[in-house]
């Protein structure tokens, strides 16, 4: 009894027609490896650059999402405008559009939001900030974009060890550094308040932090909610940022946190925003990634192309004598050429499979394995690479592939079929 082989094996699983294109294939087996090696090279290319984009566009979506919120409730035209004063365009009664949303099983919380600026001050030296007035339960929502690099986040108003002779205040890294204050000292911040008049607060450094953007962390600093409203002498807030589950249902949730804010009766109108129009970097990253893409799977594409169709030349051009044989026994034309084109079905399915098999080697290696990136332009710190494993990728560039080498195969055998009887059994 013969030994099995898994050669022997495929070709007795194969169908008829089917093993006698991997028969043929297998005349000429370091061509027909060549251009496995070629579709297999062009699949994985094309899947891991795409699980990279699908990686980079997650991250920044959730970044971005964690960020703004995935829906931010603001008075019309908030983010056109600017204010007169702080909190001139603010809203009112946040604590009852709270209430109200919260109640919603797809909303995990509603958090307000105050953004003024201002100057802060050591005593010594002043400078310019952007601050926001936040809950403590802001920067869980944060996650990993957010580092902190000493003390801890602010704390909870509420808990027996907030001090509320001691208000906290977060500082970006680099403006304590300018400020040359650190955990435990004192700064004053000093702001416009929304009557047009001047305040100032003194503010205990609770914690510093970085966002990765340099110009962000030269200038931003958190303080709670509460503190912010005293500073600026106002109980409005600048907008409510809505945190849901699942980032996916933003577009579904809209029109029934809409439906919500109409039924209530408030004294000043409501404007809805999703976080897309927000991501102006994921926006502008994710064109720029789109059109890379685009043109390396039209390259990839075309080496693919060029490569079957030389393989499928050669192949035609040494079997004339063969195709004429089968011509003059009475195969049809297409018959001849749908030879032809399982031969290349299969080294495209092949190819496939084994560029898929690396792309998916490559993943969990980088799963297993943290390899960092460098920091992108405008940012301080890099972020570990990760390459997306997507079966709906790779099932579309096996099925783009196979597109690219049966329309190879037909144009290269259309000649071959197209030749007399008599002179394709005399070709040498």
């Amino acid at each position: 009894m013969g030994k099995l082989t898994v050669t022997k094996v495929a070709e007795k699983v194969m169908p008829y027609y089917f093993r006698l294109a991997w028969l043929n294939l297998r005349r000429n087996g370091r061509r027909s490896m060549l251009s496995v090696m070629i579709i297999a090279i062009a699949v994985f290319a094309l899947t891991s650059a795409g699980g990279f984009g699908l990686y980079t566009y997650q991250s920044l979506q959730e970044s971005t999402a964690r960020d703004v919120g995935h829906i931010t409730l603001s008075v019309p035209d908030y983010f056109e405008k600017d204010e007169e004063m702080p909190l001139s365009n603010g809203l009112k009664d946040s604590h009852i559009v709270i209430r109200k949303l919260i109640n919603n099983e797809a909303v995990r919380t509603v958090q307000p939001r105050i953004y003024f600026t201002g100057l802060v001050s050591n005593g010594n030296k002043s400078a310019i900030f952007t601050g926001t007035g936040v809950n403590d339960r802001e920067f869980s929502l944060k996650g990993p974009f957010l580092s902190m690099r000493g003390g801890k986040t602010l704390s909870d108003i509420t808990s027996s060890r907030y001090n509320p002779i001691e208000p906290e205040v977060m500082l970006g890294v680099d403006l304590a550094k300018n400020m040359n204050v650190g955990i435990g000292d004192w700064i004053t911040l000093l702001a416009t308040t929304s009557e047009g008049a001047l305040n100032a607060y003194d503010f205990k450094v609770h914690g510093l932090y970085s966002t990765g953007v340099p110009e962000l962390d030269k200038r931003q600093l958190y303080i709670h909610i509460q503190s912010a409203q005293e500073l600026l002498l106002s109980d409005k807030v600048s907008t409510l940022s809505v945190f849901l589950n699942d980032t996916d249902r933003t577009k579904a949730m809209m029109p029934v946190i809409d439906s919500q804010i109409n039924e209530m009766t408030l004294n000043q109108a409501t404007e809805l925003t999703p976080w897309q129009d927000r991501a102006f970097f994921y926006n502008n990253v994710k064109n720029l990634y789109d059109l890379i893409f685009g043109m390396m799977g039209l390259v990839m594409g075309l080496v693919v192309f060029v490569s079957l169709f030389n393989t499928m030349t050669m192949s035609v051009t040494e079997r004339t004598r063969e195709i004429g044989t089968l011509s003059a026994l009475g195969s049809y034309r297409n018959e001849i050429v749908g030879g032809f084109l399982r031969e290349a079905g299969l080294l495209a399915v092949i190819g496939s499979m084994t560029g898929a098999l690396l792309s998916a080697a490559l993943s969990l290696f980088l799963m297993l394995v943290e390899v960092n990136m460098p920091p992108p332009p405008g940012y301080s710190e890099g972020y570990p690479l990760h390459i997306y494993f997507s079966p709906e990728l790779v099932l579309s560039a096996t099925g783009c592939v196979l597109a690219i080498c049966l329309f190879a195969a037909y144009f290269s055998a259309r000649k071959g079929v197209n030749k007399p009887i008599t002179e394709a059994l005399s070709y040498v």
